[in-house]
């Protein structure tokens, strides 16, 4: 029962922090990742180990939550690549997402191998962790600062590229460890031929079938991102469309009422504070939270400078900072490598503070205060999170 009120509780907690957020002008997941990141481990350590004699372990235990879960990731996961399947690509665009990509990509290669002495498919993790940058909530402070419409797009399709690139590499990283676990989920990624084969070619359907099979690999411990990514460009071949099922509005109150705060607790609580940093040192610890933003900042930069001016005026240090955001597709990247056991509980920590010091650091440096210069918000990439 204690374990039920706890889940209770933190949604509660994440709904009031929401409400508070969006009256502070906050978009959703700010005020999330600040509840996760300050609140929730206080929490854990003030009252629910003392107390309630309840530990990381136990509640995350039951198998109604483990499904819950599954559920949870399923939505922002296929949502996540959903996105990225979208791409339609600008030269301009790429030329600003390689150096945003490979920039911090090798400098968190290099601080896996020699600062965390990280090896493999951890070591590449960790180098992709650096470079991610969060599409949905890129999105949306792009629509809440009215920035310019090709701007806008570039931006997207910047972040849209990189994304793709890590969720492949990490997809291929882990293949690399158990090829045998390849060929159920790519199989599984064929089912849009058998669906068209038997004449079905509703959108909405695929995106239903897209999700439930996205859950059961993850229930399972299969490969989510090669089958998410094989049944996507399966589509594309076939020139067929998916749509996810719930209308936009349900599934924006699903996802930020439950589903976020769920991903966010489900990590959160797995860490002792106590023996989390035994193993860290202050160098460590500010190498974690500075270098992933200060690479990601330079390979922004040099990615604006090699591609022409997306418009009269624009400002490097302002789009290098944009893109720079977080949030929750680094959420959902963090939480599988922490479940894949990638990472340890504190360097999930670690990176979830630097995920939210750079996710904050736009609204911090006055972007709110850009002139109205686009006539109309940009085109969402697929889903608003």
């Amino acid at each position: 029962m204690s374990i039920v009120l706890f889940w209770l509780m933190a949604l509660a907690l994440f709904a009031v922090a929401s409400a508070f957020g969006k009256r502070l002008g906050l978009i959703p997941i700010v005020s999330q990742l600040l509840l996760a990141a300050l609140m929730l481990p206080l929490l854990m350590l003030l009252w629910v180990q003392p107390h309630w004699q309840l530990d990381g372990a136990q509640l995350i235990a039951p198998s109604w939550l483990k499904t819950l879960y599954g559920c949870s990731f399923a939505l922002l996961l296929g949502h996540i690549l959903a996105d990225v399947a979208h791409l339609r690509l600008d030269p301009q665009a790429l030329k600003l997402a390689l150096p945003s990509f490979a920039v911090p990509f090798a400098c968190g290669l290099a601080c896996a191998l020699w600062l965390l002495e990280l090896s493999g498919v951890s070591a590449l993790a960790m180098g992709l962790v650096f470079a991610i940058t969060a599409i949905p909530v890129l999105y949306l402070y792009l629509r809440a600062i009215d920035y310019p419409p090709a701007a806008s797009q570039r931006l997207l399709q910047a972040a849209i590229v990189i994304d793709l690139a890590c969720w492949l590499l990490l997809g291929m990283g882990q293949g690399s460890l158990q090829p045998s676990s390849l060929a159920l989920p790519a199989l599984a990624a064929l089912t849009p031929l058998v669906l068209r084969g038997l004449g079905l070619r509703a959108p909405r359907l695929y995106g239903l079938v897209f999700l439930l099979l996205l859950f059961a690999t993850e229930h399972y411990r299969l490969n989510a991102l090669i089958f998410g990514v094989g049944y996507l460009a399966c589509l594309r071949v076939l020139g067929l469309q998916l749509r996810l099922p719930l209308p936009e509005a349900s599934n924006r109150r699903l996802q930020q009422g439950l589903a976020v705060p769920l991903i966010l607790t489900y990590g959160v609580v797995q860490i002792d504070l106590q023996r989390a940093f035994a193993g860290f040192d202050v160098s460590q610890l500010l190498a974690l939270l500075v270098l992933p933003i200060l690479s990601k900042l330079l390979g922004n930069w040099l990615g604006l400078s090699w591609a022409t001016a997306s418009f009269a005026g624009a400002s490097k240090w302002r789009e290098s900072l944009l893109l720079n955001i977080r949030g929750l597709s680094e959420i959902v990247f963090l939480n599988l490598l922490l479940t894949q056991q990638l990472i340890s509980p504190a360097l999930y920590f670690a990176l979830m503070l630097m995920s939210l010091i750079a996710t904050l650091m736009p609204a911090f440096a006055g972007l709110h205060r850009i002139p109205q210069t686009s006539l109309t918000p940009p085109r969402r990439p697929h889903a608003e999170l």
